[in-house]
């Protein structure tokens, strides 16, 4: 029997089947019973589950609860493709996204959904000027907006979270939890996000992260350094309120607390890259048996760094050193031998928990970082000559994508794009080492003014381009990628310096209003007429149904050409098993549904009222599956 097409929105399809082979009993007819679930966790007397009167330590606000709910809502928009706004649209797997990202985030679930290997953004500081995202909870975004002056006519919004409203703080945290909410279910295993953030925030957003992602997930805070604009020299006579702030602070949570990371190391100084050094080998973790004889001494406490064979090793290196080579430094004669060999020494005057026992460390030309990112400025001017207020830096970026071990074909999202630094960073690191990370960009289309963003204003009005933030971010992809393209002197295929333009609009499907009557007579008819909208385009009703679907928005798209008489799109991605034959033609030939052969598991889908009764029985007596919408 042919399928509806189904325009509901389930989140966390995964956990709810994980819950229902847990507790059955709580599942009734599709739903869960939240009465049913509460009894059968009441059940349970494990030393984990609280009393009553016991309380979790957390983090609350006023709009909490609400912030979770807007996380669990359905979206009500959709994507539609912008064609002629990309760069190589036919061949990139790169994703530019024009709109509010809670809205995009929803959007996204289904098709990437364990999918992203690492996040990063940079939200807003929460300074009191620069704060314009404002959800509501009970209308629909664009119906709040619009009402209280949020967004004009078009769409721009234009409000600030003030310091003076009372709600400081719980706007911004109310702002940040759905996101953060969502974007984990975006998280593949071994994904990681890091979030960039300064002193107003970072005690909040440390303790909604430890509640989302998890604390025993929280890895570091790694510490980058900011511009010092000297803005207190002015008080210096009649005294500081507070310092100027030289640091900022990013985040780093792993959707799994086994997730792994890749080391990078920062470059050494000329002499540390041609010349070692002799250090401690004790350290003071407790372990015994790592406690053993080392050229006469055995530690009391603590222990040597490594294991008893490969320590004997190295001393037995440095008397073969110092018996044979001597006439070599020790640097000339472990690079003769293949700079591998390893040193232990105990010196004639012996102080301290090691008794003068140390180990030699080589010439490196990168030392392995530690948190402290401070030798990177935070924050740095555009390389492409595309005027934006404190971009960030696409060095600490880069740094970031090779900690999280995003390689190959892995995707990395930013959902506040900004002046699109990480879809920069990204293609920078690709041409560098040859890799095919694909980006997916998010950003509001804020307005830029003359007021607060002078030169990014005039740069706009030169270009004759709409005054908004999202056209820098596209412009800054253009030229950098022109600009990589050029210094690699390659016009390789594999380096995708292209990106595909979606922006944020409403469903293709007349929304569906719940009944509030209390007569069964009136209950309203939802499956006659046209489920679709009036006016709704063939390719924006493709994208929707192809996320609906689970395809992500970078699939493969083809028009068969062995249907004359109609139009007929396959879809398919690698991330999928099966693929999406899709055809939204008023009307189905009966030649096509002679020829259409689907496959063992892929499915057809087409408007209802396109096909008729008989055709549909012909379609079930062949493979694959259909779906009318």
């Amino acid at each position: 029997m042919p399928q509806k097409f189904d325009n509901s929105f389930k989140l966390n399809e995964t956990q709810l089947e994980q819950l229902k082979q847990i507790i059955p009993e709580a599942f009734k007819d599709g739903f869960v019973d939240i009465g049913a679930l509460s009894d059968a966790l009441s059940d349970y007397s494990g030393d984990d589950v609280l009393d009553e009167d016991e309380h979790l330590f957390g983090l609350y606000w006023p709009g909490k609860k609400a912030a979770r709910k807007m996380a669990q809502t359905k979206p009500k928009g959709s994507l539609v493709p912008v064609p002629g706004d990309g760069v190589d649209e036919d061949t990139t797997r790169n994703i530019y996204i024009e709109g509010d990202n809670l809205e995009v985030l929803k959007l996204l679930q289904k098709s990437y959904a364990g999918k992203i290997k690492m996040i990063y953004i940079d939200p807003p500081y929460n300074t009191g000027s620069d704060f314009i995202y404002d959800d509501n909870f009970t209308e629909t975004v664009e119906e709040f907006q619009k009402r209280i002056g949020i967004v004009n006519a078009e769409g721009v919004k234009q409000t600030t979270n003030n310091k003076a409203d009372g709600r400081f703080h719980s706007k911004w945290l109310s702002m940040m939890y759905p996101r953060l909410r969502l974007a984990r279910d975006l998280l593949s295993d071994d994904g990681v996000i890091f979030i960039s953030i300064d002193d107003n925030e970072v005690a909040q957003l440390r303790k909604i992260c430890d509640e989302i992602f998890g604390d025993e997930n929280f890895r570091n805070s790694i510490f980058t350094r900011r511009y010092d604009k000297n803005i207190n020299r002015q008080f210096i006579e009649e005294g500081l309120s507070t310092m100027n702030t030289g640091l900022e602070y990013i985040l780093m949570y792993s959707k799994d607390a086994n997730a792994k990371f890749n080391p990078v190391f920062r470059k050494s100084s000329e002499e540390r890259a041609n010349t070692g050094y002799w250090k401690g080998f004790w350290n003071d973790a407790n372990r015994p048996t790592m406690r053993y004889d080392i050229l006469g001494f055995t530690p009391e406490s603590g222990q040597w760094k490594w294991g008893k064979e490969l320590a004997f090793e190295a001393v037995n290196n440095y008397i073969e050193y110092t018996n044979k080579h001597s006439s070599m430094s020790i640097e000339e004669y472990w690079a003769s031998t293949g700079k591998n060999k390893k040193f232990i020494r105990r010196k004639e005057i012996s102080k301290g928990k090691n008794s003068g026992v140390e180990h030699w460390i080589p010439p490196s030309e990168g030392i392995l970082r530690n948190t402290n990112w401070s030798d990177l400025l935070a924050s740095k001017p555009i390389e492409v000559d595309i005027p934006f207020n404190s971009p960030k830096n696409s060095n600490v970026i880069i740094e970031l994508i090779k900690l999280s071990d995003a390689d190959n074909v892995d995707v990395i999202l930013d959902f506040f794009s900004g002046s699109a630094t990480t879809a920069h960073s990204v293609m920078q690191l690709n041409a560098e080492d040859g890799g095919n990370r694909q980006f997916i960009m998010v950003q509001l289309k804020e307005e830029v003014t003359q007021k607060s963003f002078k030169e990014a204003f005039d740069f706009l009005s030169k270009e004759k381009k709409p005054l908004n933030i999202c056209e820098i971010g596209k412009e800054r992809i253009r030229r950098a990628g022109k600009k990589i393209r050029e210094q690699i002197k390659s016009s390789s295929p594999q380096l995708d310096i292209g990106f595909k333009v979606f922006r944020l609009s409403q469903s293709n499907f007349k929304p569906v209003e719940p009944y509030t009557g209390s007569d069964i007579k009136e209950l309203p008819d939802w499956f006659s007429g046209d489920p679709l909208i009036e006016g709704w385009k063939p390719e924006n009703l493709l994208t929707e149904v192809m996320l609906k679907e689970g395809f992500p928005l970078d699939s493969k798209i083809i028009t068969l050409d062995m249907h004359k008489k109609n139009k007929i799109y396959e879809v398919s991605h690698e991330f999928c098993g099966h693929s999406l034959v899709i055809c939204l033609d008023p009307n189905i030939d009966n030649e096509t549904i002679s020829k259409l052969d689907l496959g063992e598991s892929n499915i057809f889908i087409c408007l209802d009222s396109a096909i008729t009764d008989q055709a549909k029985a012909r379609l079930d007596d062949k493979k694959g599956r259909l779906v009318t919408i």
